[in-house]
């Protein structure tokens, strides 16, 4: 990151750190579409299984991986005010942190994942799939969170350029074995939708070694001498990510396991339906992967400015950031509209899925509306360090309006499964509503507090 003067070199340089980050996000999607598609080939049952296996875990690792993410705005703070001798110790320490959730994850999911299962009222193969699959992935639980430690440091730098090149690297690492493990190709055991989950956790292994050789051997990172110095595992230092990313980690999780909600209440209706859900669902995720960009573009940029005590310069990429994602959703929605069939055979060959998933794919357009401006003011309050506010916030937005007004509609009115996309689209948009609220609150208390001083 470097200092600038005018709005134009701001969004030169929002530009720079936001374009990596949108092709890591989009390589990391690329993986879970991957999953999705190559086991629609396999059938809708395989389809079907990895929908809820995917609704199970995405939730989990995404609230997990937020506490992890509490690095970015801490070492981006440290660099804008040019104390980067404790920088390293934080690495570490979340990296030690990273091991403790990996062991906690994998031991509660080896007690809670059968009486889950058990609980929904899935078809057999439907069920067996989905426990395949969250076994299979459990493999690669530790690299995954120790790369998503690793990731938020060198975000932090600036340098998204080398996430962007570790995602692109591990994308057709991914796409291999999921070909060999799904269809059984090479000698390989046919394993379907089961497969899509070891060809993941393969991923994940390969990813994180990579991450920790760049980490050790590469500019800027070695100067930082990860790995080499020895630093105890610090229960204090563990209170002040904690502090942080909790907040951001349970946020995240308000908002993504609303969605998984909704996967596992449609788990009433029949395959088709949950195939076709799941089909739009993912590619709702796929456009979502711009403001998610922008999103953490701007934790980086803010936190920077903020941490300079530069706050004006802070507000302006926070605008910046909004702008940009609203102008990229309107365009996107329009393709949409224009292509929802094209897009909808891209997951199934079965004309009634195809049908289905095109209906669901008008509601993603508003989907990613709402997300054009809630996503950029999350990563925006983040870089303030404003965390606990965002996942009250959150909270509300998501499960006391979104999933109530959503279940109503689809078990009470005609609407039927539509009603649980209509209750998904008020809570994002009430959501958006309230953050950007908090936002103007807080660049205001941000003036005042810097003038007084």
């Amino acid at each position: 990151m470097i200092q600038t003067y005018s709005l134009r070199d701001k969004y030169k340089n929002f530009l720079i750190l936001v374009i990596p980050v949108l092709i890591t996000q989009l390589g990391l999607y690329a993986m879970n579409f991957l999953d999705t598609v190559m086991s629609g080939r396999s059938g809708a049952d395989q389809l079907a299984g990895v929908a809820i296996g995917s609704s199970l875990w995405v939730p989990i690792f995404t609230g997990l991986n937020g506490i992890l993410m509490a690095l970015t705005p801490i070492v981006s703070q440290l660099v804008g005010a040019k104390n980067t001798k404790n920088v390293p110790r934080s690495v570490m320490q979340a990296v030690y942190l990273s091991v403790v959730i990996s062991v906690i994850v994998v031991a509660l999911g080896s007690m809670i994942l059968d009486p889950i299962l058990g609980a929904m009222t899935l078809e057999k193969e439907v069920e067996h799939v989905a426990r395949g699959y969250l076994i299979a992935l459990s493999f690669g639980i530790m690299p995954l969170f120790l790369y998503g430690a690793l990731r938020s440091f060198i975000d932090a730098l600036g340098q998204t350029r080398i996430t962007m090149f570790i995602t692109l690297v591990g994308l057709p690492v991914n796409a291999i074995f999921n070909y060999l493990f799904i269809f059984g190709k090479g000698g390989f055991p046919e394993l379907g939708g089961i497969g899509a989950g070891v060809a993941t956790a393969i991923t994940y292994w390969v990813t994180a070694v990579f991450t920790v050789i760049i980490v050790v051997k590469v500019n800027p990172f070695r100067g930082y001498k990860l790995f080499r110095n020895f630093y105890k595992p610090s229960l204090t230092a563990w209170k002040e990510q904690l502090k942080i990313g909790v907040p951001i980690g349970l946020a995240i999780f308000f908002e993504v396991s609303i969605f998984a909600a909704v996967t596992l209440l449609m788990s009433d209706f029949n395959t088709i339906t949950i195939a076709a859900h799941q089909a739009a669902l993912n590619f709702a995720s796929f456009l979502y992967m711009l403001p998610l960009s922008i999103s953490f573009a701007l934790t980086i940029a803010v936190g920077f400015e903020v941490g300079a005590k530069r706050f004006k310069d802070a507000a302006q990429y926070s605008y910046i950031g909004i702008v940009t994602a609203v102008g990229f959703a309107l365009v996107l929605s329009g393709l949409l509209m224009i292509f929802d069939e094209q897009v909808a055979s891209m997951y199934s060959n079965e004309e009634e899925v195809i049908q289905l998933t095109t209906s669901f794919l008008w509601y993603a357009v508003f989907f990613q509306l709402a997300d054009a401006i809630g996503a950029p003011i999350q990563g925006a309050l983040r870089g303030y360090k404003d965390v606990n506010v965002t996942f009250m916030l959150s909270f509300i937005s998501y499960w006391v309006l979104g999933l109530p007004v959503g279940y109503y509609l689809a078990n009470f009115t005609t609407l039927g499964a539509y009603g649980y996309w209509i209750g998904l689209i008020s809570g994002l948009t009430a959501g958006a509503i309230i953050l950007f609220t908090r936002l103007k609150y807080i660049q205001s208390h941000s003036y005042s507090s810097s003038e007084q001083k």
